[in-house]
């Protein structure tokens, strides 16, 4: 065996060799704060529809304080995304503080358009919200606003940008919406990322995945 065959095949170079390759950060997908907008109220699916448009402009009811856990997620996290619906933004500010917060549109909602259902039958909107996503998802109820099949393009493209940003090292966190992150989070399983961490649907939640 020569001198140079020796050194090639000494296992001290593995370790040097797998430090060349980045561990993958993880991904964190947070929903926001609770809404000002009451859901203590009795309305029809068309009020309903008047009372998603409040919904979707509206911040934060006053008086939050972020949980320690997102807290410490924002500050480990080498990147921070939010949803540019003002819920998301006023969440960012509160949990991401003075660090930067990538604001883009690709992670906003998905839409909620309720059925047409005789003006007698009145619910709170909690009710309606869970009608309205059923039909959207599972009759492709629309509107005219963004579909099931469009959302999930959209959830798909958002999924592969996180990759690719953890794929620097560092964490990154997601401010969002809750049903719109679980969408990205199918789609993150499918890239072959399992839930490391499940907070749930609550507001403040977080859902942490790892790659496999």
């Amino acid at each position: 065996m020569t001198h140079t065959e020796s050194v090639a095949s000494t296992p001290s170079e593995a370790p040097s060799a797998a430090q060349a390759t980045p561990a993958l950060g993880a991904i964190i997908l947070a929903r926001h704060g609770e809404p000002a907008l009451s859901r203590k109220c009795l309305i029809t699916s068309d009020e309903y529809r008047d009372w998603w448009g409040r919904y979707e402009v509206g911040g934060l009811r006053a008086g939050q304080t972020p949980p320690q856990t997102l807290l410490t997620a924002a500050e480990g996290a080498g990147a921070i995304y939010a949803s540019s619906r003002l819920r998301a933004q006023e969440t960012a500010r509160a949990v991401a503080r003075d660090r930067e917060v990538l604001v883009d549109a690709l992670f906003i909602e998905a839409p909620l358009p309720p059925p047409h259902f005789p003006s007698w039958i009145k619910l709170s909107p909690r009710y309606w919200g869970v009608i309205s996503r059923f039909w959207w998802h599972v009759f492709n109820h629309h509107e005219g606003q963004e579909t099931r099949a469009e959302a999930e393009v959209r959830a798909d493209q958002a999924a592969r940008i996180l990759i690719a940003r953890a794929g620097e090292g560092q964490d990154v966190l997601v401010l969002a919406h809750g049903y719109f992150n679980h969408m990205v989070g199918q789609k993150l399983k499918l890239h072959g990322w399992r839930l490391a961490e499940n907070q749930g649907f609550k507001y403040w939640s977080q859902r942490r995945y790892e790659k496999r």
